[in-house]
């Protein structure tokens, strides 16, 4: 297999991923920024309870095409931030989105309560029947509310991958009516033709990168490579290997550490979406995913017959070399967690050390490539067993393992638990933040 090397790290380099979130952060400053500045020239109204809910609406406005943006699947996002963190943007921003809607619709009512002498659900009502677009906005919010409530965790935990993605959709649903509710009653938007053009452009861009990321996309990579199963071979008796081929994937931008939402496209499941790794670098003519059999999805990867069609989503995922910070690097697995390790082990540059973390050596999945590349590339592997209690990867083993541990690039994976003690370890002993990249699969809807 040739892989590509990654090239040393300058030690000067600029961070992809410092320059991505603050580039984020300065286009929403700037865009709550304009939004104000629009509103202030369209003028307040006499009532302040009013005043503030117009505010409200506007910032919710944004957080909104804000929250798109996030959920795009936009590649040069992607790559340099990772789709988890995007996630729990998109996550925080929701609540935020939630309490400004709410904000909007009580300030609003209790305002015009105020001056019409109503009760607040008898102008609520009022607002409904006779404004143009209040009924729309009204149903909006009830959609969003119910988006709310099966983001948090309690519903989450309960709600099927599927079902909770089916909820989500709505959100577009949701998108649509508080457009036209503001095209038709916001002030701020009619105030001048410059404030109409903006609200245009930063709608458009929100559901154009939506459209870009999610649909236009994927269906032109899949057109493109037209990926097929090539191979299955099981590695341990719950765990197998799917190797897949297709055209031109040398020009396919996926790098060791990343994944991919694949669909098989067979009866029974091409309606199923499930992320797994890249578990060897891209070699230009295949592609390989290794699956632990944890649940319906990954358990019926065994069945898949060579030839079987394939739709993949991405490569996802900033879990990359891109990010590396030192020259040096340490490698932390725990269980399957060892897919996007393996990768990167064999695409990485510098010295390297590796940990492999499982119960016991029968559940040391690919341990043996994992040798042979550690041999080849003359890099240090150390295989921890036992039980997690005592941690075997605790602050003072963990230093005695890798001394220089403080001066290397830290890649970590595995189960939640292992990667929070290992988190809390790697704070322990002063490793820089800059250094430690790690990735959790949780999708935005």
């Amino acid at each position: 297999m040739t892989t590509v090397q990654s090239p040393p790290v300058p030690p000067t380099a600029i961070r992809p991923k410092v320059v991505a979130r603050t580039g984020l952060y300065a286009v929403l400053a700037a865009n709550a920024a304009v939004v104000t500045l629009f509103a202030v020239q369209a003028g307040f109204a006499s009532n302040a309870l009013v005043v503030i809910g117009r505010f409200a609406g506007l910032y919710s406005a944004l957080l909104m095409a804000f929250q798109l943006l996030l959920v795009a699947r936009l590649p040069w996002l992607d790559r340099r931030i990772g789709m988890d963190r995007l996630t729990n943007w998109h996550r925080w921003t929701g609540f935020s989105l939630l309490w400004t809607l709410v904000g909007h619709v009580v300030f609003i009512t209790f305002g015009y309560a105020e001056s019409s002498s109503m009760n607040p659900v008898s102008q609520l009502v009022d607002l409904a029947e006779t404004v143009e677009g209040v009924l729309r906005a009204a149903v909006a919010m009830v959609l969003i509310l119910v988006i709310g409530g099966a983001s948090g965790r309690w519903a989450r935990r309960r709600l099927a991958y599927e079902t909770w993605h089916f909820i989500h959709l709505y959100t577009y649903v949701a998108v649509v009516l508080a457009f036209t509710h503001q095209v038709a009653v916001g002030t701020t938007f009619t105030a001048s033709s410059a404030a109409t053009a903006y609200w245009y452009a930063v709608w458009g861009v929100a559901l154009g990168s939506v459209f870009l990321g999610r649909l236009v996309l994927p269906l032109w990579r899949n057109w493109r490579h037209q990926l097929r199963v090539e191979a299955v071979v099981p590695e341990a008796d719950n765990v197998v290997s799917v190797y897949i081929t297709g055209r031109d994937l040398d020009r396919l931008p996926a790098r060791a550490g990343q994944f991919f939402l694949w669909r098989f496209l067979t009866k029974d499941r091409w309606w199923q979406a499930n992320p797994f790794s890249l578990s060897a670098a891209p070699d230009g003519t295949r592609l390989r995913l290794t699956a632990k059999a944890a649940g319906d999805g990954s358990a019926g990867l065994r069945h898949l017959k060579p030839g079987t069609r394939v739709f993949a989503e991405g490569p996802y995922g900033a879990f990359t070399a891109m990010h590396r910070t030192r020259p040096e690097a340490l490698l932390i697995a725990g269980g399957v967690g060892v897919t996007p390790i393996r990768a990167l082990l064999e695409e990485i540059h510098g010295h390297a050390v590796v940990i492999y973390r499982v119960a016991g050596e029968r559940d040391a999945v690919l341990y043996d490539e994992l040798r042979e590349l550690a041999l080849t590339k003359g890099a240090e592997l150390h295989l921890v067993t036992g039980p997690s209690v005592p941690d075997r990867l605790a602050p003072r083993e963990l230093a005695a393992l890798v001394p220089d541990i403080a001066e290397r690039d830290v890649f970590l994976c595995g189960p939640p638990p292992m990667m929070n003690a290992v988190l809390g370890t790697l704070r322990e002993l002063d490793v820089p933040k800059p250094q430690i990249h790690f990735e959790r699969f949780s999708l935005a809807g």
